[in-house]
Formats: C-alpha cells, sequence, structure tokens
C-alpha cells in the first residue's frame, strides 16, 4: 500500500510527519529519514488496530507522489 506523507519542518528542529488518510496517524524525527521511517511504523500499527477492529474496509488505497513535504511511503 501507498499513503501520502506530509512533512513539515519545525522551527525548533526536527520533522512532523502526518497521514491525511490516517486520521491521528502521525510521527517525528530529527530527520526527515528518521521521520519517515517513523511514520512508517506508526501506519503499520494504525491498520493493525484497524484490523483488529474489523476496520480494514474503510480504508483506501492512496497514492500520490509530490516534492518538498509531500512523500509516498509504501508497506
Amino acid at each position: 500500500m501507498k499513503f501520502k506523507v506530509l512533512l513539515e519542518p519545525q522551527p525548533e528542529g526536527g520533522y512532523v510527519a502526518y497521514v491525511p488518510a490516517l486520521p491521528g496517524c502521525l510521527s517525528q524525527g530529527e530527520t526527515r529519514e528518521e521521520a519517515l521511517e517513523n511514520i512508517k511504523e506508526a501506519i503499520e500499527l494504525y491498520i493493525r488496530v484497524l484490523e483488529e477492529r474489523g476496520l480494514e474496509k474503510t480504508m483506501k488505497e492512496i497514492v500520490h507522489s509530490g516534492e518538498g513535504r509531500i512523500f509516498e511511503v509504501s508497506l
């Protein structure tokens, strides 16, 4: 699966990453790479909880690639 991830630099340093398609799914990291790795783990855990609760049918595969602060991650 692929998800659009927004990556925003923080004034105090580091980055916050979040997935618009998965409300409440966010993470952070000191570097862009660390934030992207952390958000992949957060997505996996989010999906696992949906599956455990029987809500996987509410998910959609979202494919989007871009430059700057929008990234595409695959699980």
